[in-house]
């Protein structure tokens, strides 16, 4: 980190961020957070994996860090799992605009008021433009992601 300040100081990089997946390392990464000055942090965030809301999205709000949630679909299982064997609820598609499983997922992730941008990381181009879906439509409130919540762990 030092060297990537004296890069930043003189230019030569506009930005430093650091990174962690799988829900791992997350007491270093709160360290490092609380104490270097960054820009970004890349992170595990979805909405069966939400450990980082206790301590490191706020942390990035306090700090005003942009925040890249990677694994938004939990790498891929719990997307394909939802489709598979569930229908999208009628109210997701009313109140928030969520017409599939995609627009469900990153709709949570997006809207958490420390989420900068997610990844979700796909390598088709349909995903693709699934996954652009969820941009469109209202984003749902602190009330309605709990309700999405309560319904994933309802399933």
């Amino acid at each position: 980190l030092p060297v990537l300040q004296r890069l930043k100081q003189s230019a030569e990089i506009r930005y430093i961020g650091i990174t962690t997946s799988h829900g791992r390392r997350h007491a270093e990464l709160e360290r490092i957070m609380a104490n270097e000055d960054l820009d970004f942090v890349q992170l595990t965030y979805n909405i069966t994996h939400r450990q980082v809301e206790q301590r490191l999205l706020p942390l990035a709000l306090e700090k005003g860090l942009a925040v890249m949630a990677n694994r938004p679909y939990d790498g891929g299982p719990l997307i394909q799992r939802l489709k598979q064997q569930h229908r999208v609820p009628a109210w997701a598609a009313t109140e928030c605009g969520c017409q599939t499983w995609g627009d469900f997922l990153l709709k949570f992730v997006v809207s958490h008021p420390a989420i900068t941008c997610a990844i979700p990381a796909t390598t088709q181009v349909a995903h693709m433009h699934e996954n652009m879906q969820a941009g469109h439509g209202p984003m749902p409130d602190a009330k309605q992601r709990q309700r999405m919540i309560r319904h994933i762990e309802s399933l």
